[in-house]
């Protein structure tokens, strides 16, 4: 896809999610920056550390503006996670495309199943199928190409269940949250256990967050120079997992400082909300805990995606916020106050 189509596809992105906002948003807003969160112990400790963190008029800022980094978890931090997590159903989408060039796949797990969409079979096969899945599905194109066609998927699919398009999974009280840090000189960072280049093409027209604040789970690359001009070629092979220990490993050798904030929703982030929490000085850890089998999802302990057992009686012990979804957003998606699926 030429520059310009990218351009006016992040456009489109931006003007989709701004009119997505609810009506009442924009003005709420300037009398409260989380008009989307109800009263109450979470929405009090988002608010309280902030202005510690700033300071105020009156009352000196407890954390420098350099060291003002926040770091989120993105699969059911930002968006929503079930039934698969988003790069997996990207993944699935164009290994579908690439099938007839396969026709082996159709016998053959965990392509087999995934043709067929049987995503409670492809869970079951555990991690090692879903490695296979995002090997194949996301190798083989120069690192342009594969953001051109994130793009393309991105500006058009639909979640599974909800019917919904997966750029609207995104959660409106993050999207204000997000919004709060920055305009008090926080930088905000992903740290995600998914693909880092499944995200980047998209996260600044979504989140905010520039592509270079992006840190993932990465396949290698090759320079390649074959008479067209050089490339980086993305290659069938995973060089970095950044989940769980990996997280935090990922932040300092990226950003190179300790945030002061973290936000996750399972497990996979729990290493990266205690080595945030317990450093010096004023800190800050939050859970997303999925409440709500109405507007959402319901599921923590036992779940097969999105597990969170160990992190929540770990938030316990360390005082980490822990949001309860029905009870603390009074909207989950954009645009979206009363949305319910099967």
């Amino acid at each position: 896809m030429a520059v310009g189509g990218r351009r006016w596809i992040g456009l489109a992105l931006v003007l989709s999610c701004a009119a997505a906002q609810p009506a009442w948003a924009d003005a709420a807003a300037a009398a409260d920056p989380l008009p989307s969160w109800r009263e109450g112990r979470s929405k009090a400790a988002i608010l309280r550390f902030v202005e510690q963190a700033a300071g105020t008029a009156t009352q000196p800022a407890a954390i420098p503006p350099a060291e003002r980094i926040a770091v989120f978890d993105h699969d059911g931090t930002l968006w929503s996670e079930q039934p698969l997590y988003g790069p997996l159903l990207y993944c699935i989408d164009r290994l579908r495309r690439l099938a007839p060039q396969h026709p082996h796949w159709r016998q053959q797990e965990p392509y087999a199943s995934a043709l067929r969409g049987d995503r409670a079979a492809l869970i079951r096969q555990g991690p090692a199928a879903l490695k296979t899945l995002l090997l194949a599905a996301s190798s083989g194109l120069s690192s342009e190409a594969y953001a051109a066609d994130v793009q393309r998927w991105i500006a058009t699919a639909r979640h599974p269940l909800s019917g919904r398009l997966q750029r609207q999974m995104v959660f409106q009280p993050m999207l204000e949250l997000l919004r709060h840090l920055r305009a008090h000189g926080f930088r905000t960072y992903v740290v995600t256990g998914g693909d880092g280049a499944f995200l980047r093409p998209w996260s600044e027209a979504v989140y905010g967050i520039p592509l270079e604040q992006v840190i993932g789970s990465r396949l290698a690359l090759a320079y390649q120079d074959q008479g067209a001009g050089p490339q980086l070629q993305r290659l069938p092979q995973l060089e970095a997992l950044v989940d769980g220990p990996g997280k935090p490993v990922a932040i300092e050798q990226i950003i190179g400082r300790r945030p002061v904030a973290a936000f996750g929703n399972s497990d996979g982030d729990r290493q990266m909300l205690d080595w945030t929490t317990t450093g010096p000085g004023l800190r800050f850890g939050l859970l997303v805990h999925h409440t709500d089998g109405r507007r959402e999802w319901a599921y923590d302990r036992q779940a097969a995606i999105g597990r969170l057992d160990q992190a929540l009686d770990q938030a316990q012990r360390q005082g980490w916020t822990v949001v309860d979804m029905a009870r603390d957003w009074r909207v989950v998606h954009p645009a979206d106050n009363s949305a319910q699926h099967p």
